[in-house]
């Protein structure tokens, strides 16, 4: 049986084309650097020291780009990332809640690792390793409704 992956409308994905790179990106290395502030001073994340990691989210036509400064996530300009992980929103949701596995999304192409062979399997084990009760509380319940809603708008054609 051959399902949609749904995929953000694009009427809703356009207006976020104008949002800069670098806005995005230092957004979510806010959040980021306060939910994962114990792995950052356990140095979990040294792997991404001086390395740039892209974050692009193509039907949302979205890209973050940070890297590691100290105990601490940045938002970086536009140099050549060493490692980028890209896939439709969707995906990105189903590795956050973890209605699917990083090694299944990986496997399966829904999520693509390019660059550095040694830094993304150091991002595929540190996502892996990561406990979405732990890190996003009730907010997770949250998410879990949004991908319901998603699900049903995002394989709709209503909206094309």
């Amino acid at each position: 049986m051959n399902t949609a992956i749904p995929e953000l409308p694009p009427i809703l994905a356009f207006p976020m084309n104008f949002i800069p790179t670098i806005l995005n990106s230092t957004i979510l290395v806010s959040i980021l650097n306060k939910l994962l502030i114990n792995e950052l001073q356990e140095g979990e994340l040294d792997f991404l020291r001086k390395k740039i990691l892209l974050i692009k989210i193509q039907d949302a036509g979205l890209e973050f780009r940070l890297t590691m400064v100290g105990d601490r996530l940045i938002a970086c300009n536009d140099r050549p990332p060493n490692i980028s992980i890209e896939g439709k929103l969707y995906d990105f949701l189903l590795l956050t809640t973890r209605r699917e596995d990083p090694d299944t999304l990986f496997f399966n192409r829904r999520l693509c690792l390019t660059g550095s062979t040694e830094l993304g399997l150091y991002l595929k084990n540190f996502l892996d390793s990561l406990e979405p009760e732990e890190y996003l509380g009730s907010f997770l319940k949250r998410l879990e409704q949004m991908m319901l809603l998603f699900e049903k708008v995002g394989t709709s054609r209503k909206f094309v």
